[in-house]
Protein backbone atom coordinates (compact mmCIF):
# COMPACT_ATOMS: atom_id res chain seq x y z
CA UNK A 1 0.00 0.00 0.00
CA UNK A 2 1.20 3.52 -0.73
CA UNK A 3 -0.48 5.08 2.31
CA UNK A 4 0.33 4.13 5.89
CA UNK A 5 -1.74 5.33 8.85
CA UNK A 6 -0.62 5.21 12.47
CA UNK A 7 -2.16 6.17 15.82
CA UNK A 8 -0.08 7.66 18.64
CA UNK A 9 -0.68 7.16 22.37
CA UNK A 10 -2.48 10.51 22.52
CA UNK A 11 -5.07 9.44 19.95
CA UNK A 12 -3.72 11.67 17.15
CA UNK A 13 -3.68 10.03 13.72
CA UNK A 14 -0.87 10.77 11.27
CA UNK A 15 -1.14 9.95 7.55
CA UNK A 16 2.07 9.35 5.62
CA UNK A 17 1.78 9.24 1.84
CA UNK A 18 4.47 7.71 -0.33
CA UNK A 19 4.91 9.60 -3.58
CA UNK A 20 5.66 7.55 -6.66
CA UNK A 21 7.54 9.10 -9.56
CA UNK A 22 5.92 8.95 -12.96
CA UNK A 23 9.09 9.59 -14.98
CA UNK A 24 12.75 8.65 -14.90
CA UNK A 25 15.58 11.11 -14.60
CA UNK A 26 19.29 10.65 -15.28
CA UNK A 27 19.99 9.22 -11.79
CA UNK A 28 17.20 6.66 -12.17
CA UNK A 29 18.51 5.60 -15.56
CA UNK A 30 22.05 5.12 -14.28
CA UNK A 31 20.74 3.14 -11.26
CA UNK A 32 18.85 0.78 -13.57
CA UNK A 33 21.84 0.43 -15.88
CA UNK A 34 24.21 -0.38 -12.97
CA UNK A 35 21.69 -2.89 -11.63
CA UNK A 36 21.63 -4.58 -15.05
CA UNK A 37 25.42 -4.79 -15.00
CA UNK A 38 25.47 -6.09 -11.41
CA UNK A 39 22.91 -8.84 -11.93
CA UNK A 40 23.75 -9.80 -15.50
CA UNK A 41 24.42 -13.42 -16.35
CA UNK A 42 28.21 -13.95 -16.14
CA UNK A 43 27.92 -16.46 -18.97
CA UNK A 44 26.01 -13.97 -21.12
CA UNK A 45 27.20 -10.46 -20.16
CA UNK A 46 25.66 -7.32 -21.62
CA UNK A 47 27.19 -6.43 -24.93
CA UNK A 48 29.20 -3.18 -24.97
CA UNK A 49 27.37 -2.10 -28.09
CA UNK A 50 23.99 -2.67 -26.43
CA UNK A 51 25.03 -0.67 -23.35
CA UNK A 52 26.33 2.18 -25.52
CA UNK A 53 23.09 2.15 -27.49
CA UNK A 54 21.05 2.50 -24.28
CA UNK A 55 23.22 5.41 -23.18
CA UNK A 56 22.80 7.13 -26.54
CA UNK A 57 19.05 6.46 -26.52
CA UNK A 58 18.65 8.03 -23.08
CA UNK A 59 20.90 10.94 -24.00
CA UNK A 60 18.78 11.67 -27.08
CA UNK A 61 15.56 11.41 -25.09
CA UNK A 62 16.87 13.76 -22.42
CA UNK A 63 17.97 16.26 -25.09
CA UNK A 64 14.49 16.15 -26.69
CA UNK A 65 12.83 16.74 -23.33
CA UNK A 66 15.03 19.76 -22.73
CA UNK A 67 14.17 21.10 -26.20
CA UNK A 68 10.44 20.61 -25.54
CA UNK A 69 10.75 22.38 -22.20
CA UNK A 70 12.62 25.24 -23.86
CA UNK A 71 10.04 25.58 -26.64
CA UNK A 72 7.13 25.55 -24.18
CA UNK A 73 8.87 28.16 -22.06
CA UNK A 74 9.35 30.32 -25.15
CA UNK A 75 5.69 29.91 -26.14
CA UNK A 76 4.50 30.84 -22.65
CA UNK A 77 6.84 33.83 -22.57
CA UNK A 78 5.69 35.01 -26.01
CA UNK A 79 2.02 34.64 -25.04
CA UNK A 80 2.56 36.68 -21.89
CA UNK A 81 4.43 39.34 -23.85
CA UNK A 82 1.57 39.54 -26.37
CA UNK A 83 -1.02 39.93 -23.62
CA UNK A 84 1.02 42.73 -22.07
CA UNK A 85 1.33 44.34 -25.50
CA UNK A 86 -2.45 44.11 -25.91
CA UNK A 87 -3.03 45.76 -22.55
CA UNK A 88 -1.19 48.82 -23.85
CA UNK A 89 -4.01 49.35 -26.37
CA UNK A 90 -6.80 49.53 -23.79
CA UNK A 91 -8.48 52.93 -23.95
CA UNK A 92 -7.05 53.66 -27.40
CA UNK A 93 -8.71 53.58 -30.83
CA UNK A 94 -7.06 51.22 -33.28
CA UNK A 95 -7.28 50.25 -36.93
CA UNK A 96 -7.20 46.58 -37.89
CA UNK A 97 -7.80 44.47 -40.97
CA UNK A 98 -11.46 43.42 -41.10
CA UNK A 99 -14.83 44.04 -42.72
CA UNK A 100 -17.38 44.12 -39.87
CA UNK A 101 -19.18 47.31 -38.90
CA UNK A 102 -21.52 47.85 -35.98
CA UNK A 103 -24.66 49.85 -35.40
CA UNK A 104 -24.89 50.87 -31.76
CA UNK A 105 -27.73 53.15 -30.67
CA UNK A 106 -27.75 54.90 -34.03
CA UNK A 107 -23.97 55.19 -34.32
CA UNK A 108 -22.22 53.33 -37.14
CA UNK A 109 -18.52 52.51 -37.16
CA UNK A 110 -16.30 53.30 -40.14
CA UNK A 111 -14.66 51.07 -42.74
CA UNK A 112 -11.26 52.02 -44.21
CA UNK A 113 -9.74 50.76 -47.45
CA UNK A 114 -6.66 51.40 -49.57
CA UNK A 115 -6.17 51.19 -53.32
CA UNK A 116 -2.86 50.40 -54.95
CA UNK A 117 -4.21 51.10 -58.43
CA UNK A 118 -6.90 53.20 -60.07
CA UNK A 119 -10.27 51.42 -60.16
CA UNK A 120 -13.77 52.06 -61.44
CA UNK A 121 -17.27 51.07 -60.37
CA UNK A 122 -16.38 50.90 -56.69
CA UNK A 123 -19.31 49.39 -54.78
CA UNK A 124 -19.88 48.86 -51.07
CA UNK A 125 -22.17 45.91 -50.34
CA UNK A 126 -23.62 45.66 -46.82
CA UNK A 127 -24.77 42.29 -45.42
CA UNK A 128 -26.70 41.44 -42.28
CA UNK A 129 -25.79 38.68 -39.81
CA UNK A 130 -27.60 36.10 -41.98
CA UNK A 131 -25.50 37.00 -45.02
CA UNK A 132 -28.35 38.74 -46.84
CA UNK A 133 -27.50 41.81 -48.94
CA UNK A 134 -29.40 44.75 -47.44
CA UNK A 135 -27.69 47.69 -49.12
CA UNK A 136 -25.47 48.32 -52.14
CA UNK A 137 -23.92 51.74 -52.57
CA UNK A 138 -22.03 52.97 -55.65
CA UNK A 139 -18.88 54.92 -54.77
CA UNK A 140 -17.74 55.74 -58.32
CA UNK A 141 -14.15 55.68 -59.56
CA UNK A 142 -11.15 55.96 -57.24
CA UNK A 143 -7.45 56.59 -57.73
CA UNK A 144 -4.53 55.28 -55.75
CA UNK A 145 -4.85 56.24 -52.08
CA UNK A 146 -6.52 55.66 -48.73
CA UNK A 147 -10.28 56.03 -48.30
CA UNK A 148 -13.00 55.53 -45.73
CA UNK A 149 -16.59 54.39 -46.06
CA UNK A 150 -19.21 55.35 -43.50
CA UNK A 151 -22.49 53.51 -43.97
CA UNK A 152 -25.56 55.49 -42.91
CA UNK A 153 -27.01 52.44 -41.18
CA UNK A 154 -29.99 52.09 -43.52
CA UNK A 155 -31.19 49.39 -45.91
CA UNK A 156 -32.47 49.72 -49.49
CA UNK A 157 -35.79 51.10 -48.25
CA UNK A 158 -34.18 53.77 -46.10
CA UNK A 159 -35.10 51.98 -42.89
CA UNK A 160 -32.62 52.38 -40.04
CA UNK A 161 -31.20 48.98 -39.11
CA UNK A 162 -31.26 47.61 -35.59
CA UNK A 163 -28.16 47.48 -33.40
CA UNK A 164 -25.77 44.71 -34.30
CA UNK A 165 -22.83 43.69 -36.47
CA UNK A 166 -22.91 43.95 -40.26
CA UNK A 167 -20.43 42.96 -42.95
CA UNK A 168 -19.24 45.25 -45.72
CA UNK A 169 -17.52 44.00 -48.86
CA UNK A 170 -16.04 46.54 -51.27
CA UNK A 171 -15.69 45.54 -54.91
CA UNK A 172 -14.29 47.37 -57.93
CA UNK A 173 -13.04 46.92 -61.49
CA UNK A 174 -9.41 47.41 -62.45
CA UNK A 175 -8.02 48.89 -65.68
CA UNK A 176 -8.53 45.55 -67.47
CA UNK A 177 -12.18 45.51 -66.45
CA UNK A 178 -11.70 42.59 -64.06
CA UNK A 179 -13.44 42.44 -60.71
CA UNK A 180 -11.20 42.97 -57.69
CA UNK A 181 -11.88 42.68 -53.96
CA UNK A 182 -10.57 45.55 -51.91
CA UNK A 183 -8.78 44.89 -48.61
CA UNK A 184 -10.59 46.75 -45.86
CA UNK A 185 -9.88 47.77 -42.29
CA UNK A 186 -12.03 48.61 -39.30
CA UNK A 187 -11.57 50.92 -36.33
CA UNK A 188 -12.74 50.87 -32.74
CA UNK A 189 -11.85 51.66 -29.15
CA UNK A 190 -10.13 48.87 -27.22
CA UNK A 191 -11.72 47.99 -23.89
CA UNK A 192 -10.18 44.62 -23.09
CA UNK A 193 -7.81 41.78 -24.01
CA UNK A 194 -8.40 38.03 -24.13
CA UNK A 195 -6.70 34.88 -25.40
CA UNK A 196 -8.33 32.03 -27.29
CA UNK A 197 -6.22 28.93 -28.02
CA UNK A 198 -3.05 30.97 -27.67
CA UNK A 199 -4.22 33.79 -29.94
CA UNK A 200 -4.52 37.25 -28.38
CA UNK A 201 -7.62 39.29 -29.24
CA UNK A 202 -8.51 42.88 -28.49
CA UNK A 203 -12.09 43.52 -27.42
CA UNK A 204 -13.66 46.67 -28.84
CA UNK A 205 -16.23 48.89 -27.13
CA UNK A 206 -18.95 47.90 -29.61
CA UNK A 207 -18.53 44.16 -28.99
CA UNK A 208 -16.29 43.28 -31.92
CA UNK A 209 -12.96 41.50 -31.44
CA UNK A 210 -9.81 41.74 -33.58
CA UNK A 211 -6.58 39.78 -33.51
CA UNK A 212 -3.71 41.69 -31.96
CA UNK A 213 -1.54 40.62 -34.90
CA UNK A 214 -3.94 42.36 -37.32
CA UNK A 215 -3.68 45.81 -35.72
CA UNK A 216 -2.07 48.24 -38.14
CA UNK A 217 -2.15 51.56 -36.31
CA UNK A 218 -3.68 53.73 -33.60
CA UNK A 219 -6.30 56.10 -35.02
CA UNK A 220 -9.06 58.47 -34.08
CA UNK A 221 -12.20 56.35 -34.46
CA UNK A 222 -14.64 57.72 -37.04
CA UNK A 223 -18.38 57.14 -36.74
CA UNK A 224 -21.63 58.52 -38.09
CA UNK A 225 -25.04 58.90 -36.50
CA UNK A 226 -28.08 57.62 -38.33
CA UNK A 227 -31.33 59.54 -38.61
CA UNK A 228 -34.75 57.92 -38.57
Amino acid sequence: MSTVSGTSSTGTTTDTTTTHKTSLDQTDFMTILLAQLKYQDPNNPMDDTEMAAQLVQYSNLEALNKINDGVQSLVDSTSNDNILAGVNYIGKSIKSTGFNLTVDEGTVSTLYYSLGEAVTDVTANVYDKDGDLIRSEALGSKGIGDYSYVWDGKDYNGTAMTDGTYGVIIKANNAEGKNVLVQSQISGKVTGVKTVSGTVYLELADGRTVELANVTEVVETATTTTTS
